[in-house]
């Protein structure tokens, strides 16, 4: 494996607390493979099969949610050292109901979820506790798809835009960030026109609620 593969891969939450020797021999057990993947192209499709847990080693890849007219809506956004297809092969519902797609130029590096959830032979600790770290992730994933809910349950568009917006301050531990989505992009995740949400944003900014120049927001304390 690349050294600088093995560093991305220390650093991820899925191999949290597991040192970089003990990693090294898990990693032959696991016998991972990387894909690049160039922006805008389908890592799965909705109705494929589903093996291998996705580590999102560079770039950001999105959950979307097709119907047969074509329309697309965005469940999450998995970041850097993030993981996806973890909720289909650990329900064993191995046919995506759902496709993941680069939302950047990526590398990925699925690992086999088989491997994964069951120990060899020598049963290591550090084995253990990487099934450990996946259950955490699989509970994140849920929280996740939770704040979608909250977030598109909202009333009009914008206390969609606010509450998104809320969410990505606290996840950033500012007040001043950069989201994840362009705005075709955030305009499917909260289930909106664009057009409706760039005129939203644009009141949103002359009302001194928000100001943002592209992807780059910052929301201030006192909103109404």
């Amino acid at each position: 494996m690349k050294e600088e593969h093995l560093n991305l891969l220390f650093g991820t939450p899925l191999f949290s607390k597991i040192n970089k020797e003990d990693l090294q021999s898990l990693l032959t057990c696991l016998k991972p493979h990387s894909r690049t993947y160039e922006k805008g192209s389908y890592i799965t499709h909705t109705g494929e099969s589903i093996n291998s847990i996705g580590v999102v080693l560079s770039g950001t890849v999105q959950m979307l949610k097709e119907d047969v007219w074509g329309n697309k809506s965005i469940l999450a956004v998995m970041r850097e050292k993030s993981i996806f297809g973890e909720t289909f092969v650990c329900s064993r519902v191995y046919n995506s109901t759902v496709s993941f797609q680069a939302a950047s130029d990526c590398t990925i590096m699925f690992l086999s979820f088989e491997r994964i959830l069951h120990s060899c032979s020598v049963a290591c600790d550090f084995h253990h506790r990487l099934i450990d770290n996946v259950v955490v992730l699989i509970a994140q994933k849920n929280i996740q798809l939770m704040e979608k809910i909250e977030i598109t349950a909202q009333k009009t568009l914008r206390d969609k835009i606010l509450v998104y917006l809320s969410r990505e301050a606290q996840r950033n531990g500012s007040l001043y960030f950069t989201v994840p989505m362009g705005r075709l992009e955030l305009a499917d995740y909260l289930c909106a026109d664009r057009s409706a949400l760039s005129r939203e944003l644009s009141r949103m900014k002359e009302k001194g609620l928000i100001d943002f120049d592209r992807n780059t927001f910052r929301i201030y304390e006192h909103v109404e």
